[in-house]
């Protein structure tokens, strides 16, 4: 029923307004998971996931309709700038739903007083961090504890990991786009999750200080996660012009020449990103 009551069409002309239906979404996601299963002694362990799951349900239609549109539009251009100028108000509403579910999930994540919710990310978050020591990271982040630093890798460490770790990323969101179009909303939702359990723990779990902890991991967080949304739009658009045009196609080809640009694009916005997040965010907030 909800997909019906908001239509997709409406976000064509006003990208902006994906950030309130990924607040929406993810408020909603986070909501049913702590009334229906915090209580389940099995789902329980599980609901990092199944918050990312009733997301990703959420945002199908809108993945699926943006990622057509753009197919049909990419048919006719070829060539880095007309590539962006056809595809920049998709980026755009990705990105904008994107900012929804972190606020949304970083704000019922404090509100909420709930350390399982997040079991997954928490977990995700101090095996890039702190691999050493998996198990005692956390522990420190579970809500009875003391929030206390970890102790950091060297910068050529951190930045080889976070290169290895966007690369997967970037690897699977083209997977799962080209398997299913709008099935890279799995890896973005996941990653929106994350990167909101990271700033409940730069924070210390205090509300009035979410604003600072957005700005903390959305210096890198921006391009790191438009270069997503632009390979989720390259492996979309890739996979419904087989279906639209064959292989032997002329507009086949031309996807295919978009594609590899999207791509490029995407590689050299992370290699930004991370170049970003271990050299020039820690000067900003020690």
């Amino acid at each position: 029923m909800l997909e019906s009551l908001i239509n997709p069409k409406r976000v064509e002309k006003g990208p902006w307004k994906m950030f309130f239906i990924g607040i929406l979404y993810a408020s909603l996601s986070i909501l049913l998971v702590h009334w229906f299963f915090n209580s389940d002694a099995v789902l329980s362990r599980y609901s990092g996931m199944i918050v990312v799951t009733f997301c990703v349900m959420f945002s199908i239609p809108f993945m699926y309709f943006i990622i057509k549109q753009e197919e049909r539009q990419d048919e006719q251009v070829e060539g880095l700038l007309s590539v962006w100028k056809i595809h920049k108000d998709a980026i755009y509403a990705f990105v904008w739903l994107f900012l929804g579910f972190i606020l949304a999930f970083a704000f019922w994540y404090m509100v909420l007083h709930n350390s399982t919710l997040f079991n997954a990310q928490i977990e995700t978050y101090c095996m890039i961090n702190n691999p050493g020591s998996i198990e005692d990271c956390v522990a420190k982040y579970d809500f009875p504890q003391q929030i206390s630093s970890t102790g950091a890798a060297t910068s050529k460490i951190r930045f080889l990991s976070i290169i290895q770790n966007n690369i997967y990323v970037m690897i699977f969101t083209l997977i799962f786009s080209l398997i299913f179009g709008a099935g890279a909303i799995f890896i973005l939702a996941w990653n929106a999750s994350v990167i909101s359990a990271a700033i409940s723990i730069f924070t210390k779990y205090q509300m009035n200080q979410i604003p600072l902890g957005i700005a903390r991991y959305m210096i890198h967080g921006f391009p790191e996660i438009t270069a997503y949304f632009i390979t989720a739009l390259a492996g979309g658009i890739f996979g419904i012009g087989i279906m639209r045009n064959g292989f032997r196609s002329p507009k086949f080809l031309r996807v295919i020449e978009n594609v590899v640009i999207l791509l490029f694009v995407a590689i050299v916005i992370l290699v930004l990103a991370a170049v970003i997040e271990v050299y020039f965010t820690p000067l900003l907030f020690n």
